[in-house]
Parts: C-alpha cells; sequence; structure tokens
C-alpha cells in the first residue's frame, strides 16, 4: 500500500511539473513568435520593427536594450541596422553610442577596428548618416586606445582616408592605384598640423592593400517578403529521411508551401515541401508525442515533390515519402494540422495520371497472375 502512495504522489508530481513546463514552454514560444515578427518588421521598417517589439513588451525602451539586440543582429538586415543607427534624432543618437559601445577596439590597429565595426551593419548612403556614425567610431577608438592618436579628428579624418584607400586598390574601376608615399602625402598634418609616423600609415596601407574590407551583403530582404506574414511559425521536429533521427527546425507555413530552417537567422531554408495533392494526418509514434504526418495518399512508396540543401550547399530533391512531424503539446499539433489543411491544393492532373499509373499497375500484376 505504501509502494502504491508513493507511486500515486510521485505521478502527481510529474503531473504538475508537466503541466507547469507546459505553460513556460508555450509562453515561450509565443515570445519567440513575437520576436520573429518584430524582426520581420524591422528589415522593411526599422522604426516601425522597433516600436512593435516595444509595444509588446519583447523589448525595454532603452538605448543599451535596443543597442544590444541591434549590436546581436540575429535575423537582422544590416542595411535596416545602418539606417537606424544612422538617424539623426536624440534617442537614435544615443542607441548609436550605445551600439559602439558593445565594440571592443583596445589593442587593434585602426584598420582592425574598422574591419570589425563596418562588418556590423551596412554603411547608409547619406553623408550626414556616415559622419554621425564614423564620429561616434572615432570617438569609441581613442577610449579604447588612449595613446594612439592626439584627438579624435585625427581618428576620424584617418578613418575616412583608409576606406577611401580601400575603394582606390580593389575597385576595378579605378585604374589609378595609390602607392603608398601617396597614401602618406595624403594624411600630412593630421594629427593635430603635425605627421602621423611612417611606420603607422605603412602597416595600414599593407593591411588593405593585402586584404579589402569585406563589405556585408544586403541580407534580411531577400526572404523577408515571402515571410512577411506567413500562415503559421514555430519550432517542430522533424524525423530525417536517410538518417532516421529527430531534429529541431523553424518551420514556416506561407504561400501554400512549408520551409524549414535550421536557425530562425538563416538566410536560406534548409528543405521546401509544395503543399500539393499532400495530405496530413495525426500519427503515434513509439518515442515522441503529439506528432502528424504528412503524405501523398495516391502514391503510396514514392517521393514526396520537395527540395533540401544538401551539406554541401547543393539543392537536391528531398528523399522523403512522408514528413514525420512531432510539436510540443496536442493543441499545438493540432493548429498546425489545422493550417496545413487550408494552405494543401489540389492539381486534378496529378491525381489523373496517379489513378493512370495505379491501373497501369494493377493490370501489369494481374497479367503475371
Amino acid at each position: 500500500r505504501l509502494k502504491r502512495e508513493i507511486a500515486e504522489v510521485m505521478a502527481e508530481i510529474d503531473k504538475c511539473e508537466y503541466s507547469e513546463s507546459f505553460v513556460f514552454d508555450s509562453k515561450e514560444a509565443e515570445r519567440n513568435k513575437g520576436i520573429s515578427i518584430g524582426r520581420k518588421k524591422f528589415n522593411m521598417d526599422p522604426k516601425k520593427g522597433i516600436e512593435y517589439l516595444i509595444e509588446n513588451n519583447l523589448l525595454a525602451h532603452t538605448p543599451e536594450e535596443i543597442a544590444q539586440f541591434l549590436y546581436k543582429g540575429e535575423g537582422l538586415s544590416k542595411t535596416a541596422i545602418g539606417d537606424y543607427l544612422g538617424e539623426r534624432d536624440a534617442f537614435n543618437i544615443n542607441v548609436l553610442q550605445a551600439f559602439v559601445k558593445r565594440h571592443e577596439f583596445s589593442d587593434l590597429n585602426l584598420v582592425q577596428a574598422l574591419r570589425q565595426f563596418l562588418w556590423s551593419f551596412r554603411l547608409p548612403g547619406e553623408a550626414q548618416k556616415i559622419d554621425r556614425m564614423m564620429e561616434a567610431f572615432a570617438t569609441r577608438y581613442c577610449h579604447c586606445n588612449p595613446n594612439v592618436f592626439i584627438s579624435t579628428d585625427t581618428c576620424y579624418v584617418l578613418s575616412f582616408a583608409i576606406i577611401m584607400l580601400n575603394t582606390s586598390l580593389h575597385n576595378p574601376n579605378v585604374k589609378d592605384k595609390p602607392a603608398l608615399d601617396r597614401f602618406i602625402s595624403m594624411n600630412r598634418g593630421i594629427n593635430n598640423g603635425g605627421d602621423l609616423p611612417s611606420e603607422l600609415l605603412g602597416k595600414l596601407y599593407e593591411s588593405i592593400r593585402n586584404e579589402p574590407f569585406k563589405i556585408p551583403e544586403d541580407d534580411g530582404k531577400d526572404l523577408t517578403h515571402t515571410f512577411f506574414n506567413p500562415d503559421r511559425e514555430g519550432w517542430l521536429m522533424k524525423l530525417g529521411g536517410r538518417v532516421k533521427t529527430w531534429k529541431r527546425r523553424w518551420f514556416i507555413l506561407t504561400d501554400n508551401c512549408l520551409y524549414y530552417f535550421e536557425y530562425t537567422a538563416d538566410k536560406e531554408p534548409r528543405g521546401i515541401i509544395p503543399l500539393e495533392n499532400l495530405s496530413v494526418r495525426v500519427i503515434d509514434e513509439p518515442r515522441k508525442q503529439n506528432c502528424f504526418e504528412l503524405y501523398n495518399p495516391n502514391s503510396r512508396g514514392q517521393k514526396i515533390k520537395a527540395c533540401k540543401t544538401d551539406t554541401d550547399g547543393r539543392v537536391v530533391e528531398g528523399k522523403h515519402q512522408s514528413y514525420k512531424i512531432c510539436a510540443s503539446s496536442i493543441e499545438e499539433r493540432d493548429l498546425w494540422i489545422n493550417s496545413i489543411m487550408a494552405s494543401i491544393t489540389r492539381d486534378p492532373f496529378y491525381d489523373i495520371v496517379a489513378v493512370r499509373k495505379k491501373k497501369v499497375t494493377s493490370s501489369t500484376i494481374y497479367s503475371k497472375l
């Protein structure tokens, strides 16, 4: 009796822990979804994206919190980051200063610091925005390296000279490539009327000549419009096709297709499943709960028409005869099933061909018998 009572108590404890865990997971899933929407809004309109995140209590309305969000940059367009940081509003300027403070430039030469800084966003095209951002950079660099330049003005002017040198040396349209002596001559008198050491300028010149600046691609926008307002999105577990292991993937349902990504910030999906002539149903899996399956009801045993990105980056045909997917709860599973059912399309020609194939196959088997 005592063993039975202990077992009942332990069962109640497990039930409570599962319930608390489910509530936590649901809140976390809802928060992640809100942040994902905020990122997409930011990529289309940085100001509105930040406003959405603040209004939904997903981001604190402080320069430090917003700067950290931009510095982390997960899923954000670096062009949009640059546009937001370059705005002249007092609050945006405070965010810019907080953003620059996230960079640690100590013991880096000026080219190394510029490489780090210019990779964290894409410089906007407006001169006034560039001026504010480079001014903030120069101030931060001199703070981290107090004994390199006499003033921030020196750092500011030399930073622009380095950016211009990068363009002159590596832009194929520039035929007249400046030599080291010309670079040194161009920067005479910028150190509060004095000259910078030729050895310092020589090292900076060689660094740029050997390796150009890497300019961030205009990322975040190519898939933004496709996935901006999906029918449904969230984390699910997917069973592998060739290797039967369960892996966590970020799924997006939109435009009658199911996309899945390894990470929410990925620019390209790992797989695309067109929801054409497919069906979806609840299934029981021995190792997982709350599972459902995408399958082709008319062509059992054949691979579903889909594609995936291979390990070497090539897009190849999918190898699944069905897709087995696991949700975090029964409610989440049913929501996904209903959304997928509403997105499935029917091609009558596909059904006609499937019926004909089935008929031909049956006839062949009958004739052999």
